[in-house]
């Protein structure tokens, strides 16, 4: 039977069966916890894992690529990508699934990338769409693209550093000496803890020419040779310069992108074929049809997603004798077929996070270039004067080759044959181990002036190479060099066109309205009708509630603006053509429902009105009048409800609109009438005039109501005039009899 281990934790103390400090709480001080704890974390995730590098990479692109390389996928035929994400995880033990996204998003299959990393076969999925999911590893099949030719060159020379990885089992290198601003030629997308990065992609050959103007001249203006970024996506640039400078200059700011379209006038249709890099199809899609469900637009009849092998396609079937161009106007302005892209360029210079504009990150490559360039030089300088010197002691055999061989042969024991070499012809031991080290067979006089005919050439070599290691001129000249071989040789294109700012007008993307001839009418209870005259002429008597009868019937258009005025000093405004056509037989719509209107909030009177000319007469309870322009209730803004209408001091009585200044009478509700005319009011600009007042009135009695003075109303006009104001009207005399105020 085996025994038990024993427990290496040691055990507390128990006093009476109760362990020692049992149940205690104890004391931790949040800052202490914070810099142990969480900042280790931060710093990790900064300096490790969400923030790119120099050279373009973060750690896990770096590690994927470099495992790539290691395993020949340069050059040859694709292998299986689970074989490739299994030979990562020696330098990434993060998970197969996070190696093979990363593998995924810089492949050529996904489209993500101006210039893909990973030549790809398979079903790699697409950036541009949010639902068409890539194939399991075992699927799909990779190498690298040729462009990594540029990212790995001389990169077993020394050129950057190497560090152990994870496990000390292999070396991995810190940086990749890419001969080319792979920063600045691909996007790179980062959050880590209270900082993220977000690059933007440059076109290669722009980015390559630019780099090498400015090596020549740090004034270049970086803008005139690289005007904007480039996008795989391929949508259009909107060029805003002010914009543009501040990120040139400091890093930061949003780009503006949108989908470029064609329309197939046979079809009647309008064919999406790029979207902003920011956005997917499905979003889009989605967007339209929440407008076209809310009747926000009204001009299409179907949307469907045409992607195919062909690439993308988003295609908008239309109605009859819709323009194309003012719809795409509006859905530029209302969906993500127009969506900024916001550019934060946070990159790690030695290990520390620094946002840089795009002339000071150029000039950073440029500096981590020469020093790659410098490394270079000097290991394969040291190399060439190592093989010097071996050359030199081969030399030395020439003279006399029997010498050597009877050195060698007159040596009794092995380990005496380098010395000897060394006496006999007086060379060092590590030319005398090459000598040693040469086969029988070549020791003949062919294979010796053949190795040491190249020693004036080599020599020539080493002097021009300790040259490039004293001037940085001929440095800079090689990376020249370079970054012009990579343009000619991997450079496309634009894919993303710039249009500039100025010729991108909103103000063109307002929704025709049809407008024709409607009778209005609105009922006391708040009820609200649009009825075409074809319509009206076809229906019976109007249908209304019980006891509710209608207190305005006005003519008027389909395009008009509707004011409704309520108990609670609010106006609610409305337009007419967002009321349906309607019938007679119907009680229509109920407007404080409608227009959401606070409880127990009552419309007093409706206003209808296209251009805002006229005027309002506000009569309030106590005999005053306020004369307000309608105009003071036009807004530039599409507001639906406006607080503090009129004045709300004292209770109102009635409200009327007239074009013109005209004659009204005034209602005393002890049944006296006063004739005013409007023109002796003056305008008041404030909504909440208290007025002036108009009527006198006896005690208990109020201000009734307003009517306008017809022609014919009353036999003696003069009666209800009054030259003074206040005026306390006069009781209607016998002449005015109902039948004659009836048309009032």
């Amino acid at each position: 039977m085996a025994k038990k281990k024993k427990s290496s934790t040691p055990k507390q103390p128990e006093v009476n069966g109760v362990i020692e400090g049992a149940g205690e709480i104890a004391e931790q001080h949040i800052v202490s916890t914070v810099q142990e704890n969480f900042m280790p974390y931060a710093m990790s995730l900064i300096l490790s894992r969400a923030i790119p590098e120099i050279d373009g990479f973060k750690p896990s692109h770096r590690k994927l690529l470099y495992m790539m390389y290691k395993m020949g996928l340069l050059t040859g035929a694709r292998t299986k990508s689970a074989n490739i994400v299994g030979a990562t995880m020696k330098l990434n033990p993060h998970g197969d699934a996070a190696i093979y996204d990363t593998m995924v998003r810089l492949s050529r299959g996904y489209e993500a990338l101006l210039h893909p990393y990973v030549d790809s076969k398979g079903n790699f999925g697409k950036f541009y769409s949010r639902d068409m999911a890539w194939a399991a590893s075992r699927y799909t099949e990779a190498k690298l693209d040729k462009l990594c030719a540029e990212l790995f060159k001389d990169i077993d020379k020394d050129t950057v550093d190497f560090v152990d990885n994870y496990d000390n089992t292999m070396k991995e290198p810190t940086l990749l000496p890419a001969t080319f601003p792979s920063v600045l030629i691909n996007s790179n997308t980062g959050i880590a803890v209270g900082m993220a990065s977000n690059i933007c992609s440059f076109n290669l050959k722009e980015v390559c020419e630019t780099t090498a103007v400015l090596i020549r001249d740090p004034d270049h203006d970086v803008m005139s040779t690289m005007p904007a970024p480039d996008f795989p996506g391929g949508a259009s640039i909107v060029y805003d310069e002010d914009v543009m400078k501040n990120v040139y200059e400091n890093g930061r700011g949003s780009i503006r992108l949108r989908g470029s379209y064609i329309y197939d006038k046979s079809a009647n249709c309008i064919d999406v074929l790029s979207i902003p890099y920011s956005t997917n199809c499905e979003s889009i899609i989605d967007k339209i049809i929440d407008l076209v469900k809310s009747g926000k637009v009204k001009e299409i009849s179907d949307i469907r997603d045409e992607t195919g092998l062909d690439g993308l396609k988003i295609t908008i079937d239309l109605k009859r004798g819709v323009d194309p161009d003012k719809l795409m106007k509006k859905l530029y302005k209302l969906t993500p077929l127009e969506d900024s892209y916001s550019c934060n360029f946070n990159v790690l210079i030695g290990g520390v996070p620094m946002v840089l504009g795009v002339k000071a990150l150029l000039n950073e490559w440029i500096a981590f270039r020469i020093e790659c360039v410098r490394r270079r030089t000097f290991f394969d300088l040291n190399k060439k004067k190592e093989k010097l010197h071996l050359l030199k002691g081969l030399e030395k055999i020439l003279l006399d080759i029997d010498k050597a061989i009877k050195i060698v042969r007159e040596t009794d024991e092995e380990a005496e044959v380098v010395p000897n070499l060394m006496i006999g012809f007086g060379i060092d031991r590590v030319q005398a181990e090459y000598v040693a080290e040469i086969k029988l067979r070549h020791l003949n006089r062919e294979y010796i002036l053949k190795r040491t005919k190249d020693l004036e050439e080599l020599e020539n070599e080493i002097q021009d190479l300790e040259a490039i290691l004293k001037s940085k001129a001929r440095v800079k000249t090689i990376i020249v060099k370079e970054l012009k071989e990579v343009a000619e040789k991997y450079g496309q294109p634009r894919k993303c066109e710039i249009i500039y700012n100025d010729d991108v007008v909103y103000e063109d993307e307002i929704e025709e309205i049809p407008d024709y001839p409607v009778h209005l009418f609105f009922t006391k209870e708040g009820y609200f009708k649009k009825i075409t005259p074809q319509s009206l002429r076809m229906s019976g008597e109007q249908k209304l509630k019980e006891g509710d009868e209608i207190t305005d019937e006005i003519e008027f258009t389909n395009n008009c603006e509707l004011l409704f005025f309520t108990n609670k000093c609010q106006c609610y405004k409305a337009k007419a053509y967002e009321f349906k056509d309607t019938k007679a037989s119907v009680l229509g719509e109920y407007i404080p429902a409608k227009l959401q209107m606070d409880e127990g909030e009552e419309v007093v009177k409706m206003i209808v009105t296209k251009d805002f000319k006229g005027f309002l007469l506000f009569a309030f309870e106590n005999g005053k009048i306020a004369k307000i322009p309608l105009s003071a209730y036009e807004t530039k803004t599409n507001r639906k409800k406006l607080t503090k209408a009129y004045c709300e001091k004292f209770p109102l009585s009635d409200i009327a609109f007239s074009l013109e200044d005209r004659e009204f009478i005034v209602h005393s509700s002890s049944g006296r009438m006063l004739l005013l005319h409007s023109g002796v009011l003056s305008l008041k600009t404030s909504r909440t005039s208290q007025g002036v007042s108009v009527l006198k009135l006896k005690k208990g009695h109020r201000l009734f109501y307003l009517s306008e003075y017809k022609d014919g109303a009353f036999s003696k006009p003069s009666r209800y005039r009054t030259k003074s104001l206040p005026a306390l009207g006069a009781m209607p005399s016998p002449d005015d009899t109902s039948e004659q105020l009836s048309i009032i």
